[in-house]
Parts: structure tokens; C-alpha cells; sequence
């Protein structure tokens, strides 16, 4: 079965969203991220994101090309979770208005690579209660930018215990810790 696999950055005071809109890192970006990021999109096929997500990403990676991520981002199938998203103008993708749950279950029991999701949002949250989700990387950026929009990494009303599956310490600084999620 496949997994669906969520990388996430998060700053120390908490924050998920917006990472675009951090402060650089007084190390400058680690020449390993890229490599690491890489390194998921190849095991792979399918992109899941919420309604946010996927405005960020269809605002910029689409414009992308010629380096392996945005090739790789762009030509993937893709899901987004929207009630208000009529129509996807990035290539390879789906909107998904009713039954979520039902369509990630559905989606993991097909055969292929892993799925990935990006951001942690109402998506992740569903999934997390939904017993759904089977990895997340956190990627821990040394830094409090005191910003957001009150997102937290995790829903008050979900529980999941994790098991530690490694970690990577960046040359600026940024920890990626690899969790799987714990059967409830």
C-alpha cells in the first residue's frame, strides 16, 4: 500500500505557514535541502494539497522549469481538497469538494509511488484522525518569525503518538526529523 507522506516546515515558536515569507537564515539556504526534497518527490507520484497549498504552489512552481523539483512538482498528479476551487488551471490536477476521506483512502489503495502533502492545514488534520497519514517530516528552522495565522501543527481535537525514523541536521541550521505515525 502506498503511504502518504507529509514534509512541513515549522519554525521553533511554531509557526507553519507562510515559509516563503521567513526571514532568510543567517546560514543561507543549506545546499542539502534540495537534495533531500528530491529524494521524496522521486518515491512519489501523486501531490495532495489543500485549498492554500495549492494557491501557493499554482502561483509559482507552474512558472518553474528545468531544475528536478519544479519538473517533477509540475508534471505529478495532483489533488486538491476545495469546495470553493471550480476549475484547476495546474496541469495534472483534481478538485476534490465531498468526501475527502473516502478519496485519500481510496487513493493510498491504489497502486504506485508514495503521495506527498506539503503545509499542515485542515488536510493533515483529517487525515491524522482519519488514521490516514503514515509519515511526517518536520523541518525545524532554528528561528521564532512571530507570524501566522494561528495554524497549529496539530488539531486540539486529534491524538497521534510517532515513532522517530531519523534526522538530518542541515548545514544552516534546520533539523529534519522523520516521523511515522503510530496506529491509534
Amino acid at each position: 500500500m502506498r503511504k502518504i507522506i507529509n514534509s512541513s516546515y515549522v519554525t521553533l515558536d511554531g509557526v507553519v505557514d507562510g515559509p516563503h515569507t521567513w526571514p532568510a537564515l543567517p546560514g543561507g539556504a543549506a545546499k542539502e535541502h534540495e537534495e533531500i526534497q528530491l529524494a521524496l518527490l522521486e518515491q512519489c507520484d501523486t501531490l495532495l494539497m489543500g485549498r492554500r497549498t495549492y494557491d501557493v504552489f499554482a502561483g509559482a512552481w507552474p512558472e518553474r522549469s528545468g531544475d528536478p523539483v519544479a519538473d517533477r512538482l509540475n508534471s505529478m498528479r495532483k489533488l486538491v481538497a476545495s469546495t470553493t476551487l471550480q476549475d484547476a488551471a495546474w496541469e495534472n490536477t483534481e478538485v476534490v469538494a465531498d468526501g475527502l476521506a473516502g478519496r485519500i483512502a481510496a487513493l493510498k489503495a491504489e497502486s504506485g509511488g508514495h503521495i506527498v502533502q506539503y503545509g499542515i492545514g485542515p488536510v493533515t488534520h483529517l487525515m491524522v484522525r482519519e488514521g490516514l497519514l503514515d509519515e511526517l517530516h518536520l523541518w525545524l528552522y532554528p528561528q521564532f518569525v512571530r507570524a501566522g495565522t494561528g495554524d497549529l501543527v496539530f488539531d486540539p481535537e486529534s491524538r497521534a503518538d510517532f515513532d522517530l525514523l531519523g534526522s538530518r541536521t542541515l548545514g544552516n541550521g534546520v533539523v529534519v526529523l522523520r516521523y511515522a505515525v503510530l496506529p491509534s
